[in-house]
């Protein structure tokens, strides 16, 4: 067999490999490019631009078509690869003949696997924010060349994935800036970077405006009120004796409310009544507790608690009256009930004592109060029972059921024994509820 003769001069062959190791340096910046960018926090950028980087701030604006940034980035990634290793081919053949095809192979897989992809990529993975920012300068000029061939190439993606009955949106995010969010709190949380107290709070932050006043009001069968007809020292004693500083007033039927009482306005009254001229204690007998009581505030169940929470802020009160599509009194909510659900339960002096903390049994199982949400419960232990259908335990297994059951029966679902443990009339007052797993 003869020997290869080289057709590359000795000028050529230098000026091949240094055309070559110049394209594996630009494929290695593109692979770093496109994993900076994709790998970057957008919140991050958005701070160091407002601290005056450019090169952050024309990362953003780079990384807002993530489909553009893409193609582009991997249009020019392969043709600087395929023209690297068209030139090595030709110059290992020039060099060893044929087998200079299998050495091209071998000695190009190696370069580009590790100075192409793993070191850039490792270096970019490792500082996103950092090299997003430099590179995006000149990523934003191969994104402006390339746009035209990619945007053909997206139509033609486009056009064949139809064919198959897969239809694209070109506007549809893979995913929302909210479930980024949540996810990477979640994971945080997974990989114990993030404290169960901290992940509450910051999920419960995100949820409100998924949620509505009716799954956190407080039901009417529990609410305290003042019958505006009764004797004023009745209404006082009732006043003094409650927890609450504001309760609501009706007329003749509890479903009537008329207006809202707040204690310090209560106070007042008595005391101008007691300490004005010709007043006394028996002053107290003429006091009409409708002369100081406020308009009553009415919300419909339906109100997101995103919305309620503003709707609070923007008129400075802290108590609303919740009401259906009928205007049927359902219950009340308060500023407070918010709050909770974002830092969990907030007690003075005057709250009830504490309910005792959720402790499992021998067998794993837990004895929940009907009424308990189905929300703080999966908060508590870490479930994740649906809350769509219902708001409540008992609401879930009355769901569930198809019925009201009786104590003692046993059901199945979501992974959950429940078994009843008390009822009163048709309420379901006390579950006992363990995984099944």
């Amino acid at each position: 067999m003869e020997p290869a003769v080289s057709t590359f001069s000795t000028g050529a062959t230098w000026g091949t490999a240094a055309a070559i190791l110049f394209l594996l340096a630009m494929s290695g910046f593109f692979s770093g490019s496109e994993t900076a960018l994709t790998a970057a926090s957008r919140g991050k950028l958005r701070a160091q631009a407002d601290k005056g980087s450019l090169g952050a701030a024309r990362a953003l604006v780079v990384t807002e078509d993530n489909e553009r940034l893409i193609g582009s980035v991997l249009l020019g990634n392969n043709i600087v690869n395929i023209l690297a290793a068209s030139l090595a081919t030709a110059l290992f053949t020039a060099l060893f003949g044929e087998g200079g095809v299998a050495v091209a192979t071998l000695v190009m897989t190696a370069l580009v696997l590790i100075f192409a992809e793993v070191l850039p990529k490792t270096y970019a993975i490792s500082n996103p924010e950092t090299a997003a920012s430099r590179v995006a300068p000149v990523i934003a000029i191969v994104v402006r060349i390339f746009s035209p061939v990619v945007g053909v190439v997206r139509a033609l993606v486009r056009m064949i994935l139809r064919l198959f009955g897969v239809n694209i949106d070109a506007d549809a995010a893979i995913m929302s800036a909210r479930e980024e969010i949540e996810g990477a709190i979640a994971l945080g949380h997974t990989e114990g970077g993030v404290e169960k107290e901290d992940r509450d709070r910051l999920l419960g932050a995100l949820d409100l405006g998924d949620r509505f006043v009716e799954e956190i009001m407080l039901h009417r069968s529990g609410i305290e009120m003042v019958d505006v007809d009764a004797a004023p020292e009745t209404i006082l004693d009732q006043c003094l004796n409650s927890r609450h500083t504001r309760l609501p007033v009706y007329r003749e039927e509890p479903e009537n409310i008329i207006g809202v009482i707040h204690a310090k306005d209560l106070l007042r009254a008595v005391d101008r009544a007691v300490r004005g001229d010709g007043g006394g204690i028996e002053a107290v007998k003429t006091f009409d507790v409708a002369d100081v009581m406020m308009e009553p505030y009415f919300v419909p169940e339906t109100t997101t608690l995103d919305d309620q929470m503003r709707q609070f802020l923007k008129r400075h009160t802290h108590f609303a009256l919740v009401v259906d599509e009928y205007g049927a009194l359902q219950g009340l909510i308060t500023l407070e009930d918010i709050l909770e659900e974002i830092v969990g339960e907030i007690t003075d002096e005057y709250d009830q004592p504490d309910e005792p903390i959720l402790k499992p049994e021998a067998d794993g199982s837990y004895v929940i109060d009907g009424a308990m949400t189905i929300r703080d419960l999966n908060r508590a232990t870490d479930w994740g029972l649906p809350d769509d259908e219902a708001n409540t335990i008992a609401g879930l297994v009355i769901h569930e059921a198809q019925s009201i059951p009786t104590t003692g029966q046993v059901f199945s679902f979501h992974g959950f024994r429940f078994e009843v443990g008390e009822r009163q009339a048709n309420r379901i007052t006390q579950l006992r509820i363990r995984p099944l797993a």
